[in-house]
């Protein structure tokens, strides 16, 4: 892999966001350019939200901000405002896309993407999206007959495009996350748990975990958990923690992902489109509780697609409660050969050379 001569100066934008899960993937692939370019300057455009703004520069990176949000789930006088902003957020695109004069944009899914990657389009710069989820969200589908390059991450997703040029990359997974080294055998003996309900939390999640927990140790199984609550139920939750004598780390968000993932025999987790890369790339075995109200109920498919390599478990919302999750983790806690079966075959599903994927082929559009 040869870098690119210091000379090109290139300029990137990364469009995208409304979660981590979208975030996270565009910076994976930042990092990746970055190896085969010497001197390049990326910004990134985003909504209105705190958490995309606190992502971003905690990664350091340079950050713009449009008029945007989704219409989904939103009520009719909501929808009509945010018909309002279109033409605001597509002129606010316009101004910092002129202003940055970028070699490329590349969109990554979310509402925020739509209107960098369209006024990129109409302004003759080349332009990609990369779709995270198994179904792609409305903006990529829009986006895909205009666009240079659609990469994405399930075979699935193919028959949900009608027109545009695909590439199945997988999704991209943080850099740091690549080079976890497993713990030695025979150097933890505790069975620990990571809960995480993605960068926002999960009630529904929080309050079964902790019953379930309960259960468990009235049976006398006291597994170590670390348990991500999002910053709406960490009082509630660390506080049932300490009621109750349950042994963990609380937190309502985790900065150190790679010593959570390296130190986690099982994760209690929702079935984000990164989340899944994450798991399968790395080979760690799961309990996926799908978000019921996702756009399309993509978690739900996200979710089947590494259940049926065997590398996940599913527990749907409507079916959990502290018996039911109660009754999967104590059977792989006493089952330790059927979760390493899952962790082989979930690692048999990954894809961690996505990033770089991507970024070579970001790089020919550039050149």
């Amino acid at each position: 892999m040869q870098k690119e001569a210091s000379s090109n100066g290139q300029r990137i934008i990364i469009a995208g966001g409304g979660t981590g899960g979208h975030l996270f993937p565009g910076i994976a692939i930042v990092r990746e350019l970055k190896k085969r370019c010497d001197d390049v300057s990326i910004l990134f455009i985003v909504g209105k939200r705190k958490m995309e703004r606190a992502i971003l520069s905690r990664a350091g990176f340079e950050v713009r901000s449009i008029d945007v949000e989704g219409m989904i789930g939103k009520g009719f006088l909501r929808r009509i405002i945010v018909l309002f902003k279109i033409p605001i957020s597509l002129i606010q695109s316009l101004s910092i896309i002129r202003d940055f004069k970028p070699h490329l944009i590349v969109g990554v899914g979310g509402y925020s993407s739509g209107p960098v990657c369209l006024m990129g389009w109409f302004l003759g710069i080349p332009t990609a999206i990369h779709e995270q989820n198994s179904f792609p969200g409305l903006t990529n589908r829009i986006l895909a007959p205009l666009v240079k390059r659609v990469f994405i991450s399930f075979e699935e997703s193919k028959r949900y495009f009608k027109r545009g040029n695909l590439f199945f990359s997988g999704n991209p997974i943080r850099d740091e996350l690549l080079h976890i080294k497993p713990i030695p055998r025979g150097v933890k003996q505790r069975f620990v748990i990571l809960v995480m309900g993605g960068s926002q939390g999960a009630r529904a999640i929080n309050r079964a975990v902790v019953s379930a927990l309960e259960e468990l140790k009235a049976e006398g199984l006291v597994p170590f958990v670390i348990h991500q609550t999002g910053k709406e139920d960490f009082g509630k939750v660390i506080d049932d923690y300490h009621t109750l004598g349950l042994d963990g780390e609380v937190k309502a968000f985790i900065e150190d992902m790679a010593s959570a993932y390296r130190r986690a025999d099982l994760i209690i987790c929702r079935a984000g489109a990164t989340t899944i890369a994450e798991l399968a790339a790395l080979g760690k075995p799961s309990i996926l509780i799908p978000y019921p109200y996702a756009a399309n109920k993509h978690q739900d498919i996200n979710a089947m697609v590494l259940k049926e390599t065997g590398g996940a478990d599913i527990l749907m919302e409507r079916d959990l409660n502290s018996n039911t999750l109660a009754r999967k983790v104590r059977r792989y806690m006493e089952n330790p050969d059927v979760l390493q079966r899952m962790s082989s075959l979930a690692l048999k599903a990954g894809r961690p050379g996505a990033g770089g994927i991507i970024a070579e082929q970001l790089m020919e559009l550039i050149n």
